[in-house]
């Protein structure tokens, strides 16, 4: 079961592909932390790719992103840390793209999919859960933006008009 709206974020410290560790900690000067359960294959991640990145570069100012991959990269290897690194220095993630080897974060989390998204508001509480928008396959179709709205309603002091929806993915790739 995922991370209930209303409860605090789930702490964590784990390797970057930048070399750093990071922890929700690190992104405190943010109002807003968007957490991402993500994967190089998937190809729901690789739809979702470009308009996360595109999301991120938008609100760079007051909303901190960070990607984290929990697959087992033993059966999926694309999902490796130096396949990780390639990744994020390919296509130029404006955000960290942090390791979860042990899967603790993502089981913690209650994560099942890539891609999977947790918004926190400044007190690091869940505000929002589920899918970027309603539409995976075609970005020209999309009618709900259900993460930019969960981001700007609490940019504004307000509660996201649409607080969970179920994710759209790949299951996450457990061990």
């Amino acid at each position: 079961m995922a991370l209930e709206i209303g409860k605090p974020i789930v702490d964590f410290s784990l390797p970057g592909v930048d070399g750093k560790t990071l922890s929700p900690a690190d992104f405190a000067e943010k109002p807003v932390l968007v957490v991402a359960f993500w994967c190089n294959h998937c190809p729901y991640v690789r739809a979702y790719e470009e308009r996360t990145i595109a999301l991120a570069k938008e609100f760079a100012d007051k909303v901190a992103f960070v990607a984290i991959n929990a697959n087992d990269a033993v059966k999926y290897p694309e999902d490796s840390f130096p396949n990780m690194q390639a990744r994020a220095k390919e296509m130029g993630y404006p955000f960290p793209y942090l390791h979860d080897e042990s899967q603790e974060i993502a089981r913690a989390y209650g994560a099942t999919r890539t891609p999977e998204f947790f918004v926190f508001d400044s007190q690091r509480i869940l505000r929002y859960h589920g899918r970027l928008d309603d539409n995976w396959e075609n970005p020209s179709a999309v009618q709900q933006r259900y993460l930019r709205d969960a981001i700007s309603a609490l940019l504004n002091n307000q509660l996201p008009p649409v607080a969970d929806t179920e994710p759209v993915g790949c299951t996450v790739k457990w061990k």
